[in-house]
Order: C-alpha cells, then sequence, then structure tokens
C-alpha cells in the first residue's frame, strides 16, 4: 500500500479501465463504419460481434494494466485517488458522448 491509499495495481488497471472505455467506443464505431471488413471479421471470429468486442475489450485492459503495472520498477504510476477518479469519469462520459454522437 502507498501513502495515498491506494497500491499500483489499483491505479495501473484504473487507468487501463479508464483507456480501455474510450477505446471501445472507437471500436463501436469502427465496427458500424466498416461493417463489411471489421464487423464481418468480428461476427466470424465468435459467432457474435459484441463476443469478440467483449474478447477485445478485455485482452486490452488485462495487457494495458499489467504493462502499466510494470512502470516505475514494479511501483505502477504515480497517481492521487481524486486524478485517478477524474479519469475513470472522464473516459466513461467521453466513451459515451462518443457513442451518442455516432448514433445521432
Amino acid at each position: 500500500m502507498e501513502q495515498d491509499g491506494i497500491g499500483p495495481y489499483t491505479k495501473s488497471f484504473g487507468l487501463s479501465l479508464a483507456i480501455t472505455t474510450i477505446l471501445s467506443a472507437f471500436l463501436v464505431v469502427l465496427k458500424e463504419t466498416h461493417e463489411d471488413t471489421v464487423f464481418a471479421w468480428m461476427k466470424a471470429a465468435t459467432g457474435h460481434h459484441w463476443i469478440t468486442h467483449g474478447v477485445l475489450d478485455v485482452i486490452v485492459f488485462l495487457g494495458l494494466g499489467w504493462a502499466l503495472s510494470r512502470l516505475n520498477n514494479g511501483q505502477g504510476i504515480r497517481l492521487t485517488p481524486k486524478v485517478l477518479i477524474v479519469w475513470l469519469t472522464g473516459s466513461v462520459v467521453l466513451g459515451a458522448l462518443i457513442i451518442c454522437v455516432f448514433y445521432l
């Protein structure tokens, strides 16, 4: 545990969640605008595009979280709890806006 109350894994995977949320929103836009290529591949890969979408999200989340936790000699990222909350909240709002604006 660090002095600020959250450990390196919480910081790393929290930031990974924020980044993955935005990437997931862009993936929605990408697959919907490229139905003959990306959408078709995602559907063929697992039988349904949303399953492939979820699998890709989990892979990005875990891979990025692990990679970020290795920074700073295993100490993770320097991030206060308040900044992490802002990142998480902002990424959810931004992801929702990206998808809403796309469908408008």
